[in-house]
């Protein structure tokens, strides 16, 4: 059962940034503040309605559905006060990056595990949901899609070594996207721009140039094209940006990736 509901309530295991980013996005979809309870001694000023304790054991649920959303290194130290809150058969989608379906699985025996790679724009609704389902479950993949809707777009990933890379991209993204416009802003200023000025006009730029890539049929690539005229400043720009900017953001998700990687290795 999928459905989130004050009578079938969506267990946070861990509500830090992440977790708090969809905790926000699910409320301001709609959904009852009731509807979800949060087990996590450091969260602060949750939404009035939330139900939440320090301590598992506090909890008195057994919950069908739950969210663990740890930092991965701590999950070998919760593992069992998770199981002691979650039914036999709960359904538990893991937002660790690095921690293995089989590492679930071993801690959370008779629970369907599910991986997912979400990033802060769930607070939005505009958040990339990377999943993996290893069953193949049709019924249970379009109960986690409708449950992840009020989020953003669920993508489905078909090899479980691949959640890394979708780690690099979309779960880690939006920080070397937040470095770009703050490279370009500071660009501005070496320009002569006032700063607060040269910081709207890149926020603004990313922004647009986003929503019309998203919009829009033709690819990144051709609008590019669409915006550059031929001895114009948009080419000198682009000659120097493009003698080194794919080499440096392959490194950089590569870099992200192999992290990932070493993760799932200690966990």
């Amino acid at each position: 059962m999928t459905e989130i509901s004050r009578d079938n309530p969506l267990l946070f295991f861990g509500c830090g940034n992440m977790g708090r980013a969809m905790l926000d996005g699910w409320i301001a979809a709609g959904i009852d503040p009731a509807a979800f309870i949060v087990v996590d001694p450091m969260a602060r000023a949750l939404p009035e309605g939330v139900q939440h304790f320090a301590d598992a054991s506090m909890a008195g649920c057994k919950a069908s559905i739950a969210l663990v959303a740890v930092k991965p290194q701590v999950f070998p130290q919760i593992s069992n006060e998770l199981a002691a809150v979650l039914a036999g058969d709960a359904i538990v989608i893991s937002v660790m990056a690095g921690v293995r379906v089989e590492t679930l699985r071993s801690a959370l025996p008779g629970r369907k595990i599910l991986r997912l790679m979400p990033n802060l724009a769930a607070s939005l609704g505009k958040s990339p949901l990377g999943l993996f389902e290893p069953g193949g479950d049709a019924q249970l993949r379009a109960g986690i899609e409708k449950c992840l809707a009020p989020l953003g777009t669920p993508v489905w990933i078909n090899e479980e070594v691949l959640m890394d890379a979708v780690t690099a991209l979309a779960g880690s993204g939006p920080a070397f996207v937040y470095r770009f416009i703050d490279a370009l802003a500071k660009a501005g200023e070496s320009l002569g721009l006032n700063p607060a000025v040269s910081a709207t006009l890149a926020k603004a730029t990313v922004d647009g140039a986003v929503d019309l890539a998203i919009a829009s049929d033709a690819s990144p690539e051709e609008l590019a094209r669409r915006v550059t005229s031929p001895g114009g400043t948009t080419a000198a720009g682009l000659e120097v940006l493009d003698g080194g900017l794919q080499q440096l953001i392959d490194a950089t998700l590569k870099a992200a990736r192999n992290r990932g990687v070493e993760l799932s290795k200690s966990d």
